[in-house]
């Protein structure tokens, strides 16, 4: 299925048409003099690759939050990663745009990490809190990232347009340079996610049954957060904000393969990949020849999602 939807990634909606046929001749010719070959080699093969793996660093990052809380509503966009992350990467990129894309990784992930940070400790997650503070505390950060986000576009206006862009969430622009940035930090995340799945295991049997069976608690929470921010960073300093599908993806893998987390994670980062991948197709056609973000597509599915769990949690 995910070959099949990157099949289609590679010839639909094009400005200038490329038929089915001549985007698998494409993958295995190399000769740019052919126009259609170089839009699916240059344009759309890294367009593709960035959604797919950007769909699964934000799926995988949901299911260790979701893990790691023992809260299914928990996702990086719930709980105010997302919106540090976003604050951080408009502040170098409008304030020091000299640090390229790498000091806006890295402002990122000091940005997720800090409202991560603040967020669990003032939803007290990690000392028995109530999962409803949790969820209060990410909605609160979030709102105040937002804020403070909003300002400096509002302050700098002549430089505010690529923030915009990016806050949408979209791979439109993606190119092989976003892609050579992108993969080292997600190989990194998703292999690190993969070897944490028996800690997982057991902490979701409790924080005292993990204990009695020898997990330190609090290197194993310091070391999934370090993973989630890993895997976020990489996806947003490339996609920008985009949301929801940490909170969608790994409730649609416990259904197929149930709580563990050896098969959860990947079949999480599968369906994250499929997902972002096919809003990316479905977002071409709505204004067509401009381009919708694919954000915004996972927003008007994600957002009734969110509160039929919440609805459900309180009944």
């Amino acid at each position: 299925m995910l070959c099949l939807f990157i099949w289609l990634s590679l010839f639909s909606w094009s400005i200038v048409p490329v038929s089915a046929s001549q985007a698998i001749t494409a993958l295995f010719q190399t000769d740019k003099s052919i126009i259609a070959h170089s839009i699916v080699l240059d344009l759309r093969l890294p367009r593709a690759l960035i959604a797919c793996t950007v769909g699964a660093c934000l799926a995988v990052a949901g299911a260790i939050m979701q893990g790691l809380t023992r809260n299914p509503l928990a996702s990086p966009s719930v709980l105010g990663v997302n919106a540090g992350a976003a604050l951080g990467m408009a502040t170098v990129t409008i304030l020091a745009p000299s640090f390229g894309l790498f000091g806006s990784s890295v402002a990122a992930m000091l940005g997720g990490a800090v409202t991560w940070a603040l967020v669990m400790v003032l939803g007290s997650a990690w000392r028995g809190g109530e999962h409803g503070r949790l969820v209060l505390a990410g909605v609160a950060i979030s709102a105040l990232c937002a804020a403070f986000t909003k300002a400096i576009l509002i302050l700098h206006e002549d430089q505010a347009s690529a923030v915009l862009t990016w806050l949408a969430g979209t791979v439109a622009n993606a190119r092989w340079g976003h892609w050579h940035q992108l993969w080292p930090m997600a190989l990194i995340g998703l292999v690190g996610a993969q070897l944490i799945t028996p800690t997982l295991n057991l902490l979701n049997l409790g924080e005292d049954n993990a204990r009695s069976l020898g997990i330190k608690l609090g290197w194993a929470r310091i070391l999934c957060s370090i993973l989630v921010l890993i895997l976020v960073a990489a996806a947003l300093s490339v996609a920008g904000s985009i949301a929801f599908i940490g909170l969608l993806v790994p409730h649609m893998a416990r259904s197929l393969v149930g709580h563990d987390h050896r098969k959860l994670l990947p079949i999480s980062a599968m369906l994250g990949a499929l997902l972002l991948l096919a809003a990316d197709i479905i977002s071409r056609p709505i204004i067509f020849p401009l381009e919708t973000p694919a954000g915004a597509i996972l927003a008007l599915i994600g957002a009734p999602f969110f509160i039929y769990m919440v609805s459900r949690r309180n009944r």
